[in-house]
């Protein structure tokens, strides 16, 4: 389950990003965000997804919205992924996982009948006003980041 949910105010943060500096929610005053959690950086479904959203940066733009990734992957590990991929939205790292536990997104999971804490695979929408306007949960990779976009570009 979310911890959060549509209408809710989108909780403040400040992460360390990929390529130095850090990022916060206040970066994005005034305009639409898409903050999407994914379990590790560089595996198959997570590089597909940040692929997709990367591919609809410029479009994203065209609807007053900034694209964020955030994993528990260490800023070093964000680096070598966005080098690896030529990726250009920003990564946040969030080791501490204070971020992924106030969204709502860190818990127990299960692959192959073994049960894990980790990241749900989730996606936010954030309006104008800084609330929760739409939440995908237990993301499926294939034509997700197209839905996003089609979300924003309705906000």
């Amino acid at each position: 389950m979310t911890a959060l949910a549509v209408g809710d105010k989108a909780p403040e943060f400040t992460l360390p990003r990929d390529g130095g500096g850090n990022i916060s929610l206040s970066d994005f005053a005034g305009r639409k965000l898409v903050v999407y959690f994914y379990p590790k950086a560089d595996t198959p479904g997570c590089t597909k997804e940040t692929i997709a959203f990367n591919a609809l940066k410029r479009a994203f733009a065209k609807a007053d919205t900034d694209v964020l990734g955030v994993s528990a992957d260490p800023v070093k590990a964000q680096d070598k992924f966005r080098d690896k991929y030529g990726l250009t939205i920003p990564l946040a790292s969030d080791e501490e996982k204070k971020m992924l536990a106030a969204y709502g997104v860190w818990g127990e999971k299960s692959m192959y009948g073994r049960k894990f804490m980790g990241v749900r695979r989730t996606t936010f929408l954030i309006g104008r006003d800084g609330r929760v306007a739409q939440v995908w949960e237990n993301v499926k990779v294939p034509g997700h980041a197209e839905a996003v976009l089609a979300a924003a570009q309705a906000l």
